[in-house]
């Protein structure tokens, strides 16, 4: 099994799923003792995340006016700001909790992206 083997289609799959739970987890548990950001954060990212998805030109996008490397950037900078939110802004307990266990689901999925191979030319051997 190839180590980068989460498709392009993989990843539409998981993107609507991952932005609904981003908008409601932070309220089923009860996020913000530590910080009210620690509750907003999740949501807004959520809305986020679930326009982006309806902007990605992959399997599930809507309107596809944006590429799927952009796509992939973003997921990039969101696991990026859920490592260092935690830190920079205070979040303590569950609060830092959640972040860095989204921190690492997401960027897993980003490094375990495989990327997409370009057809090879006419007659060309491999």
């Amino acid at each position: 099994m190839k180590i980068r083997f989460i498709t392009q289609k993989m990843h539409a799959f998981l993107d609507y799923p991952v932005a609904l739970s981003l908008m409601a987890l932070p309220f089923l548990l009860k996020l913000g003792s530590s910080h009210p950001l620690a509750l907003w954060l999740g949501v807004a990212t959520g809305v986020a995340a679930f326009v982006l998805t309806l902007l990605t030109d992959h399997e599930l996008g809507v309107f596809r006016v944006l590429s799927y490397s952009i796509h992939l950037k973003v997921d990039f900078l969101v696991g990026v700001v859920f490592v260092v939110a935690p830190i920079v802004l205070g979040f303590s307990g569950l609060d830092a909790w959640y972040y860095w266990a989204n921190a690492a689901a997401v960027l897993s999925v980003v490094s375990l992206h495989q990327p997409a191979t370009a057809p090879s030319p006419i007659g060309a051997t491999a």
